[in-house]
């Protein structure tokens, strides 16, 4: 596996303020690894990538106002990894972020040429790409969704290391079962198959890929469907200790309305006495950066 294409992914330069999440560039990589595990090489123009890189900023990024996949298409290019080049050939890079104008120009880019050919050659450097594209910039519950919207198939396998050394705490499951007595924070599942915890979860509310620390107060026993609905923004943390469900959320079936919409406004379950609750700071990070506000009014 040629080490150096690895090496770049895992220092893609990410615009960062205060902890906000940047996943642009990311998303538009794995976008474009799914395209080349399906055969498709070459460039791609902004118009045609344009609808479905924006909707997986709105789906997998912070919720904005709005979304600008024009911001990776150009930015991408200054990490090695990307070209640009308009209806000429020519050199992309001058027109900017205007969308327009990278429309009108008949805007394009295309994976490094070098980078493309070494994906191609070596199925193990691209899942590796893809792993570590997954492992820095989501929670490890999204990742199998990301990969289904990208048309990656691959095995999601969570690595040990991030791309900064930095190592997960393997006691972390054990001490969120136990400060939450093995039971889901938000609803109070708490399943068990002969003597062993079975469908909870421990989960991190400030991302450990965003650089959440592996410590109790920034942790919540969740039961699997609410530690991907937590993850992927449809229900938060209210200051005051309650369940936020997000009015974006759409479910009117009897087993949604009980089991999300009714939430809204619920209690969260406390620590046993001796461990933390959520620290504030992590709190308002998931709020800022994953709930998909606003919130419904508890019924």
């Amino acid at each position: 596996m040629d080490e150096q294409w690895l090496t770049r992914v895992q220092q893609l330069r990410r615009w960062t303020r205060g902890g906000e999440r940047a996943p642009h560039k990311p998303l538009l990589l794995l976008f474009m690894l799914g395209r080349l595990q399906r055969g498709l090489t070459g460039p791609v123009t902004f118009i045609d990538i344009e609808g479905p890189l924006a909707a997986l900023l709105r789906d997998f990024g912070p919720a904005r106002a709005s979304y600008h996949p024009e911001f990776p298409f150009h930015h991408l290019t200054s990490d090695g990894l990307w070209v640009i080049s308009d209806a000429a050939g020519k050199d992309a890079r001058p027109l900017g972020t205007a969308a327009g104008r990278l429309r009108s120009a008949g805007a394009a880019g295309q994976v490094e040429a070098e980078f493309e050919r070494a994906l191609i050659a070596d199925p193990v450097l691209l899942a590796a790409v893809v792993r570590a594209l997954l492992d820095a910039n989501f929670a490890p519950s999204l990742h199998e969704d990301l990969l289904a919207r990208t048309g990656l198939a691959l095995e999601v396998a969570e690595t040990a290391a991030g791309p900064a050394g930095r190592r997960r705490d393997a006691t972390f499951r054990d001490r969120i079962l136990i400060a939450y007595e093995c039971r889901c924070a938000i609803c109070g599942y708490d399943g068990w198959i002969d003597g062993e915890v079975i469908g909870l979860d421990a989960a991190h509310v400030r991302w450990w890929a965003i650089g959440g620390p592996d410590s109790v107060d920034n942790g919540l026993a969740l039961c699997a469907l609410h530690h991907r609905l937590f993850d992927r923004g449809v229900l938060g943390l209210a200051d005051d200790g309650t369940v936020m469900v997000s009015q974006l959320f759409v479910g009117r079936a009897p087993a949604a309305q009980a089991h999300v919409v009714s939430l809204a406004g619920a209690q969260l379950y406390s620590p046993q006495p001796g461990h933390p609750a959520v620290a504030s700071t992590h709190r308002s990070w998931h709020s800022a950066q994953v709930f998909r506000g606003p919130a419904r009014l508890a019924a």
